[in-house]
């Protein structure tokens, strides 16, 4: 009697959970769409160039509203995308974040593009392709730029997030064309390229410029002497740069290290330009 209850009991397990696959099975599924893929054909770069858009709720081409826009640098999918919008969706609902446009740049060689030239004999040899910042530099300003433009409502708000080589990046860009974006978050500047060539340089850049109407974010974690002793310069060299309308703020946090720094940083400066929404 007891096997045969035992039986019943197995058969009646064995139908609920057919009956319950056979429901999941008929339930309806769609695609989770937060925005587009767009790739690009740069004729700058001379190769087709991935674009990771991430559109807000209510997003409408057709809508009168305009959204600022957020480039990230390392902006594949398993790169800095995803999390850097979720931080921006977070801060849209909760904190006085408008609702925000991000593109994000995927990589293909980030070595390649996020340098600039070096005569540095070991770095020639160790990073073979580096050296090609001035072309992806026109390319996010002639091609990625008046994309975004063209074909979606935009303000003239553009900030651009970058850390490590893209932090390197970043401030080549602040040095040499500051009026591409209006925020620059620069985190972790490897800013040891070619001999710390830039920070040498910087009062020269920054005085072929009259005016550098930015806001500029510079963080940098416990990642050892040397990055954060050039992070800290760079900071101070904005400082007293004598630009009354180049805004900085340096963030040191020393609990994060080069793989934490980067979310940590963007959700601190994010705070500071967007404090908490009052109901």
């Amino acid at each position: 009697m007891k096997h045969l209850f035992f039986s019943i009991f197995l058969i009646a397990i064995t139908l609920n959970s057919s009956q319950a696959q056979t429901a999941l099975k008929e339930s309806s599924k769609s695609p989770l769409t937060i925005g587009e893929i767009v790739s690009i054909d740069s004729k700058i770069l001379s190769e087709n160039r991935t674009l990771n858009i991430y559109l807000p709720e209510g997003f409408k081409t057709s809508d009168t509203l305009k959204y600022p826009v957020i480039y990230v640098l390392d902006g594949s999918m398993n790169e800095d995308f995803m999390h850097i919008v979720g931080l921006v969706q977070f801060f849209n609902l909760q904190m006085n974040m408008p609702k925000t446009i991000v593109v994000g740049i995927a990589n293909i060689d980030r070595k390649r593009d996020f340098t600039f030239p070096t005569i540095d004999r070991k770095l020639k040899m160790d990073y073979p392709t580096t050296g090609a910042s001035r072309k992806f530099i026109d390319f996010l300003e002639k091609e990625v730029q008046p994309y975004i433009n063209a074909n979606y409502p935009t303000t003239n708000q553009r900030m651009l997030i970058g850390q490590s080589l893209g932090g390197l990046l970043a401030t080549e860009i602040l040095f040499k064309k500051p009026l591409l974006f209006t925020e620059y978050i620069i985190v972790s500047p490897s800013l040891w390229w070619d001999n710390e060539s830039l920070l040498k340089d910087a009062k020269m850049f920054l005085g072929a410029h009259s005016k550098m109407p930015a806001n500029v974010y510079v963080a940098v974690g416990s990642e050892g002497e040397i990055m954060e002793r050039e992070a800290k310069m760079l900071a101070e060299l904005l400082k007293d740069s004598g630009k009354p309308n180049l805004k900085l703020e340096f963030l040191f946090l020393p609990k994060e290290n080069h793989a934490t720094i980067l979310h940590q940083s963007v959700n601190d400066v994010f705070k500071l330009m967007y404090p908490y929404k009052e109901n």
